[in-house]
């Protein structure tokens, strides 16, 4: 087989592979979602073999209670492994494009939003590995099958080398370190947002008369202070990430375009992203501000990103809408 008959074939192999994985993480929020849905009761149901044991008193040789897992947690632990084989063949459907196009695998907006959702993935395996986090992951699911979806169907491009102006070292460099914050931002965004949804709730005795599925939903999630801390250490770490995403973009700037600021509307929103974040940050530690003011300014922040990737990317005209990246 040819050189170019092999790349076709490894761009064929990567669009299965990221079939496969919206297949796989579709799979996993049925899972998770029904799991969600039947409550979180983390009760072992134990079976006893007690004949003749008098309680408080186990005789040697006889095992009073084998504590089993529910049938809950079994398809919950079950939704969860399927999320990372998700996430695994994604991994292989970047790897794959790259091998395929001889480039770094986000080139465009295709590209650039999977690697996005695998860098959430990843982020949400590390902040959700407490079991009290489980039920997050259904919230993290949703957006980001969202973005799978939409740039499967709406915004694939064939495997193929990028333009001239995008052939550049600080491709890889300053695309995926937004990438790689974007998809923090992700889950710090989707926590905010559930916090501001059970802060909510806390004292309103009307929420369960008025609306009691959504008091139902709440009550199964993480108490209040402890998505806050998700939402805070998560966006502490992305933060400074996405802010070295900018440097790095506006040193590629200068290189391509002779300046390193422009106020181009891609540089213009991220630069107002970057400041809503950082006033989250300032607000999380003033007193006043804690808590649901702080969220939801995380929240701005978050909108705003997606606001960049979409709208800016796609319907704003600007020296970076050729690229489709960040």
């Amino acid at each position: 087989m040819n050189a170019i008959g092999t790349q076709v074939g490894l761009a064929t192999y990567s669009d299965l592979a990221y079939s496969s994985a919206v297949f796989a993480l579709s799979l996993a929020l049925l899972l998770l979602a029904a799991t969600f849905a039947i409550g979180r009761s983390r009760t072992l149901a134990r079976s006893t073999a007690s004949v003749g044991v008098t309680p408080g008193s186990p005789r040697p040789g006889i095992v009073a209670e084998v504590p089993r897992r529910s049938l809950a947690e079994r398809v919950e632990r079950a939704g969860i492994a399927v999320v990372f084989v998700g996430a695994f063949l994604l991994l292989v459907c970047i790897v794959l494009r790259g091998l395929a196009t001889s480039r770094a695998p986000w080139g465009n907006m295709y590209e650039f939003i999977n690697l996005t959702c695998f860098c959430g993935l990843v982020a949400a395996g590390v902040v959700l590995r407490r079991q009290q986090f489980r039920a997050l992951w259904v919230f993290v699911l949703i957006p980001v099958l969202i973005l799978l979806a939409v740039s499967g169907k709406w915004l694939y491009t064939e495997a193929a080398p990028v333009m001239p102006a995008l052939q550049s070292y600080w491709l890889p460099i300053h695309v995926s370190v937004v990438s790689l914050s974007s998809g923090v931002f992700l889950v710090a965004g989707v926590a905010s947002i559930l916090f501001l949804l059970k802060s909510s709730t806390l004292g309103d005795t009307r929420t369960e008369v008025e609306n009691r599925y959504l008091a139902g939903i709440v009550s199964r999630l993480p108490d209040a202070q402890s998505l806050d801390r998700v939402a805070y250490r998560a966006t502490i770490f992305a933060f400074p990430v996405f802010g070295f995403g900018v440097i790095f973009g506006a040193i590629w700037a200068e290189e391509a375009w002779g300046r390193f600021w422009g106020w181009d509307p891609k540089e213009t929103i991220s630069f107002i992203a970057w400041v809503a974040y950082a006033a989250y940050l300032h607000a999380r530690s003033t007193a006043g501000w804690r808590d649901r003011k702080a969220a939801w300014i995380n929240v701005v922040g978050f909108v705003t990103m997606v606001f960049n990737l979409f709208f800016i990317n796609l319907v704003i005209a600007g020296l970076h809408s050729y690229a489709g990246v960040g």
